[in-house]
Order: structure tokens, then sequence, then C-alpha cells
């Protein structure tokens, strides 16, 4: 039995229109949002994109964003990370090439940082009721604090990259927080490179990746413009933008103690721990940005040097000739510094303009 033509008809105006919307261009940049790991995600993209390139490009994101979950999350209670966790002390565990890479840059900067960075504290991170515990935000007992102390140290990780495994040799509890949405925002950008795409911001919580310029479609060559991102002034009850910083093909993470803390008796207590004395950092480093081709890395180092404080920081900071910016409480004021590195990637004219001094 042939079907009725009319319905034939109303069937192919489907298709085309079905067409017609996925073909159709969409005004550039083109930009997606949400939550994810407790916090935001925004990816821009300025390249020529359709509708159903857009489409299909966001759910590629949020499928690489849900893998990074999976295997990294101290709040998923069977991910990757968490079988680590949870295995028995001296067994050997397999791990993904993303959790061993992660892990492998967590154990460099925690080396070259002389342990201010160390990602098995997460049993501190929770004592101070920053974590995944569920504790009310007060000062811990000190004996409880001075047992979780005692456990911390990157040591008591072992890693066999060839074999792709690792072991807890003590009961520490392994928390990827400073370092895991910097690898996140490496993954993202890898699969925006993969699908060709040329110029995009990747923003995850504030850790950042720029490839190409933000106004790629519409400007010719002498015309492109970088993508600009601001630098918060370490404001508690608003956010401002304390510099404007125009990057392009590199990324940025900062770390800063001005957003997650509590208070007691007068007292200001860090959601930055410091691994060393398993104690809230109190100097007057208020904040860190890192460039670095990575963000993992660039996550990593904004932690290490967060902890170690401004003078100790901008000291590694030019041992290992990094390009950072720091934010340094001067009593209600506060003074910015950057590293040699930074100078000479932004040259000494743009360094002079945003009046920042050279340490």
């Amino acid at each position: 039995m042939k079907a009725p033509a009319s319905l034939l008809f109303l069937c192919l105006l489907l298709v085309l229109a079905g067409c017609s919307e996925s073909d159709r261009p969409l005004d550039s940049p083109v930009r997606f949002e949400g939550g994810i790991f407790g916090s935001f995600y925004q990816v821009t993209i300025a390249d020529a994109l359709t509708q159903g390139e857009a489409r299909a490009l966001e759910e590629g994101i949020l499928e690489v964003l849900d893998e990074v979950d999976v295997s990294m999350s101290i709040y998923i209670e069977d991910s990757e990370l968490m079988a680590l966790n949870q295995a028995p002390l001296d067994e050997w565990q397999p791990l993904s090439d993303e959790l061993m890479e992660v892990l492998a840059i967590s154990q460099a900067v925690a080396e070259k940082s002389d342990g201010a960075f160390d990602v098995t504290m997460g049993g501190l991170v929770n004592l101070w009721s920053f974590g995944s515990e569920a504790r009310p935000r007060e000062v811990p007992d000190a004996s409880e604090l001075d047992e979780r102390l005692e456990l911390v140290g990157f040591d008591a990780v072992e890693l066999d990259p060839s074999g792709l495994q690792a072991r807890r040799t003590r009961d520490v509890f392994v928390d990827l927080g400073g370092v895991a949405k910097g690898h996140a925002v490496d993954r993202v950008a890898a699969y925006l490179d993969r699908e060709g795409i040329e110029h995009y911001l990747v923003n995850l919580g504030g850790d950042l990746i720029a490839r190409g310029h933000r106004n790629a479609r519409e400007a010719g060559d002498d015309e492109a413009e970088p993508w600009r991102i601001g630098i918060e002034a370490p404001l508690d009850d608003r956010q401002e933008a304390q510099y404007v910083l125009p990057i392009r093909d590199v990324s940025l993470a900062t770390s800063g103690d001005y957003r997650n803390y509590f208070a007691e008796e007068g007292q200001r207590f860090s959601h930055t721990i410091d691994p060393r004395s398993g104690r809230p950092i109190s100097h007057s480093l208020a904040s860190v940005s890192v460039l670095h081709p990575s963000n993992a890395w660039a996550d990593a180092w904004a932690t290490a040097l967060m902890v170690l404080g401004d003078e100790a920081g901008m000291a590694l900071a030019r041992e290992q000739d990094l390009k950072v910016l720091m934010i340094v409480r001067d009593g209600d004021d506060w003074q910015s510094r950057v590293s040699p590195a930074f100078v000479d990637a932004f040259g000494e004219e743009r360094v002079a303009e945003l009046g920042l001094e050279v340490h």
C-alpha cells in the first residue's frame, strides 16, 4: 500500500527543515557553559560553526569532562582514584594513562617544591572541612591533626609508569583537587584540537587555556586580537579584575585564599593547606597566577607557590623559569609582583603599563 503523496511531501519538508537547521551558521563566538566539578565550565569558540557542528562539539566536551570526573573525583565512590584510595596497602592498582600522567605531574611538583605541593594530604583537607568528609567548619583537634599529618608524604604513593600501576604504602588519601581541574582543561583543549578548532578559550572554574584569536571569524591577520583574561583583585565580597592580560596559545591557572575559607574567633582559615605543617596558610600572599603550556602543570605550580608564600614562592618561580604573577597583601592594600619569565613573555612595556613590579 503506497503512502499518500501529501504524507510523503510532509516527510520531505521535515527532512529538509532538519538539514537546514543543522547546517545553519551560528554567530561568532559560540559559547557552551554549565556546572562541573562543583564549579563551572565555559568554552568559547571563535571558529565558524554550524548549529550541528556546535551541538556535536558540546556533546564531545561534556563527554571529556565526564571521563575526567569518573576517573579522578573523590566524590564518586567507584571512581578510578577512589579505587586507589580504597585498595589494600602495598597492592598495585591499574591506572589509565590519564591518571598516571596526573600523578606523575603531582610527584614532580612535590619534589621540586620540597613538599609544598602534595596530593596525599586529602586526609588533612577533609579534617579542615574543605574536602569530601561532612565536617563542620571549625579548627580540628590537635591530636587528630598530628595523626593525619604523620601519614602525609608523596613517598607513600609509588608509581610504575611502564606498567601503568600505582600503590599506596601508607594509609594516605590522594586528593587531586590541586591538579585534576587543570588536567581537564588540557583534555578539553586536546579534544578541540583533534576536531580542528583553531580559536577557542576553555575556562574551568578560572583555570584557562587559549588558542588562536578571539575575533578570528571577522578579522584579518592584521586585526586579529588575543583573548583577554582578567586577574582578580583579592576581594572577599565581589569579583573585580585587577589586571587584564592578552594571551594566546598558553594556559593560565590561579590559586588564591580569598574565596574559600572560614573564620573562627576572628582568625581566618584558608582552604589552602600547607602539607608540611598540616595547617592553612597564614602569610601575606593573596593569589598566584601561573602561565604554562599545560594547565595541569600550571594548576599544580600555582598551588605550590601559594603554599610557599611570596618570597620563597618567587624564588622557586625564578629557579624553575615560571611565568608568574603574584598579588601580595600590604595592610589594607596589595602589591603585584611578576617573575622575569613573565616579563619575557609579555614584554617590559606591557609590564610597565600594568604597573607590575619585577622580582
